[in-house]
């Protein structure tokens, strides 16, 4: 009998900095992607701000639960804000080994503690309780997301970038847990051209 597989959420989304070179960075985490549209734990840097008003919201959260409604106004917005600065300090504190702020925990868990987007096996006959999702139930998920972000499962797998000019967070997803660049196509290639001219410059 053949199987249907359950959808799961994808991870990464393309960094537009002011310099203009687009590139494409893999954060690890939904709960940290949501981060990084306010910036992260730098949410005066307009350049990292891609979500701003209840327009982008809804394109952002649709983009990544397509089904939800994209019904998001000003109250969302406020809601996503709180959410996704929560996360951006966890973070920034896991990544630097520090205990987490109680306070921004306790934001996580209380948006857990709300509805969530279901998972659903598709190739049944009938649909079962809203045919879309709200907003809302978005951000429970993602909450959910940061729940398991901060787990003892993941502990120490939250770094920055090795790069001496950057600072992004991300979350180490790799077998081997040798990752050190935010993104091989951005810092990694940076070092290894670094490495390269130095190895010329030395054998000059």
């Amino acid at each position: 009998m053949a199987t249907e597989a359950i959808v799961t959420r994808g991870t990464g989304q393309w960094m537009e900095p002011a310099d203009g070179q687009r590139w494409w960075f893999d954060s690890g985490s939904l709960a940290l992607d949501f981060a990084y549209t306010g910036g992260l734990d730098h949410p005066e840097v307009e350049e990292w701000q891609t979500v701003r008003d209840p327009a982008t919201l809804n394109a952002w959260l649709t983009e990544r639960f397509p089904e939800v409604a994209p019904t998001a106004g000003e109250r969302e917005l406020r809601d996503a804000r709180t959410l996704r600065s929560a996360i951006g300090r966890l973070a920034r504190q896991a990544s630097l080994g520090q205990q987490l702020e109680p306070d921004d925990v306790d934001v996580i868990n209380l948006f857990a503690a709300t509805p969530d987007i279901p998972p659903v096996l598709v190739g049944g006959g009938r649909q079962a309780g809203r045919t879309n999702a709200r907003p809302h139930q978005a951000l429970g998920s993602i909450a959910r997301d940061a729940v398991r972000l901060f787990g003892p499962d993941v502990d120490g797998r939250i770094r920055e970038c090795s790069a001496d000019d950057c600072d992004l967070v991300y979350l180490d997803t790799s077998r081997s847990g040798t990752r050190r660049w935010c993104s091989m196509q951005r810092c990694g290639n940076r070092a290894k051209v670094r490495a390269h001219r130095a190895r010329a410059a030395a054998t000059r």
